[in-house]
């Protein structure tokens, strides 16, 4: 008896090796992109078959006519593909490229543009007309760019573009009315304020625009942005302000020291950078700030040369210049 209990249990042990053998090789040929899920559910459902008569089972065939069953993509030939499918378990994966998928989360619609990034800039905008030269303003410019850009990655440039535009030519409209009110002996100097205010403010707008300039107005209108923008100074501001303006300034260069150099100076090269044929106005004036204004020397005219030199410095002597 004990003899058939020894015997019992090494049948027991021998069956159980060959069952784990057989799992053991049935891990080996599963497909690597199945699931932890599904592999569990495989070794569940595996059950020891013993041999009848004459054959064995499937658990127990060779490992070699099972590799000869097996295809190439990791699926069995034979009898053991006929039996009924297994209900599929793994979940399925989208092929979808990270950076795509993001993109797609992150639409900018035209509500959302109006709601909430044209807020932004418009903000920005406004700071950055209205600060003085040398003041520091409470406005991130990597948030301010960043917003551009993702505006104009989202075809948002042409209603970004007409809203900059209108924007900033209501701002100049404001500027040009207060001009008018403005008396004659600060007209000057009111002038040159907002031809500075304004050109700085350039110096920022146009940098935090660039991709707007690039992909919308360089491309598809064939301009560019600074030029579009010093066009609206001039067509809003100067253009309705120069006749009154020049006569000032002409009154002015007849008076030494009436109006500050520095301020003759920066009036007459800003009015040249905004239509250089307004030098005509004033050639005289505007010949002692820029360059090649008048007509070469002659020599026939250098008596008159000295007397204008001499006339120049009779009006230093008087007021209070010495030699």
């Amino acid at each position: 008896m004990d003899e058939n209990m020894e015997e019992d249990a090494s049948y027991q042990q021998l069956i159980m090796d060959d069952h784990n053998h057989n799992n053991w090789e049935a891990d080996a040929y599963q497909p690597h992109h199945h699931n932890r899920h599904h592999h569990h559910h495989t070794h569940h459902h595996a059950e020891l078959t013993l041999p009848e008569s004459g054959g064995m089972s499937q658990t127990q065939q060779d490992p070699k006519e099972l590799l000869h069953h097996m295809s190439a993509n990791g699926e069995e030939r034979g009898p053991a593909a006929h039996r009924e499918p297994e209900p599929m378990t793994s979940k399925v994966t989208l092929n979808i490229n990270t950076s795509a998928s993001k993109f797609l989360m992150n639409v900018i619609t035209a509500e959302d543009y109006q709601r909430t990034y044209w807020p932004k800039l418009d903000s920005a905008i406004d700071q950055l007309l209205t600060q003085s030269p040398g003041d520091c303003i409470p406005i991130s410019y990597e948030q301010i760019y960043s917003c551009v850009y993702k505006c104009v990655c989202q075809q948002h440039s042409e209603q970004m573009y007409c809203d900059l535009i209108t924007k900033i030519t209501s701002h100049l409209r404001r500027i040009s009315e207060e001009l008018q009110v403005s008396c004659p002996d600060a007209y000057i100097e009111r002038f040159n304020a907002a031809l500075s205010q304004y050109m700085g403010a350039l110096q920022s707008i146009v940098p935090l625009f660039i991709y707007m300039n690039k992909f919308y107005i360089e491309t598809k209108l064939n301009r560019d942005l600074r030029d579009d923008l010093i066009k609206l100074f001039t067509e809003q501001v100067a253009e309705k302000h120069v006749p009154t303006l020049m006569p000032l300034l002409i009154e002015a260069q007849s008076t030494p020291f009436q109006i500050t150099p520095s301020i003759m100076a920066n009036i007459v090269k800003g009015l040249y950078t905004l239509r250089p044929d307004w030098a005509q106005l004033a050639p005289s004036l505007f010949s002692k700030f820029i360059p090649n204004i008048l007509p070469p020397a002659m020599e026939s005219k250098l008596s008159e040369y000295a007397a204008e030199d001499q006339k120049l410095q009779r009006e230093l002597i008087q007021n209070g210049f010495a030699r």
